[in-house]
């Protein structure tokens, strides 16, 4: 792999619930692996109910990562949202992912409905961000 890539574990970051890095970053280019509704602080924490309080981890643990790298949501370009229950959750989901970015700053995005995930969660955001030149 070339020297321009780096693979980031951030420190007092959540614990990876399987074999990755929290992201990967080339050429300027981050890729933040998806992140789970986990507690950095204790990963045998039960989830928090609903989808609300998911979502709010969720984001808080992809800005630990974002902060670890240097980075800001100023950063970020593009995200995946996946959802275990669409219907139910979508709109609620959306309320709080969008608080965290400013009005009309918001990046592209896809939302995916997905018959599972990791821990029971009902909520995974990735993200893709570019460090400024």
């Amino acid at each position: 792999m070339d020297v321009s890539t780096k693979f980031w574990m951030v420190e007092r970051g959540p614990t990876p619930v399987g074999p990755f890095s929290h992201a990967t970053e080339h050429d300027g280019w981050a890729f933040l692996t998806g992140q789970m509704p986990t507690s950095p602080e204790d990963d045998n924490a039960p989830l928090a109910e609903g989808v609300a309080a998911q979502t709010t981890r969720v984001m808080d643990n992809l800005l630990l990562v974002l902060k670890g790298m240097g980075l800001g949501l100023e950063h970020v370009l593009s995200a995946r949202i996946f959802l275990t229950e669409f219907k139910r959750d979508y709109a609620t989901m959306n309320a709080v992912y969008a608080a965290y970015f400013p009005t009309g700053r918001l990046p592209a995005r896809t939302c995916i409905g997905v018959t599972g995930l990791a821990r029971d969660a009902l909520v995974e955001i990735d993200f893709i961000a570019r460090r400024p030149s």
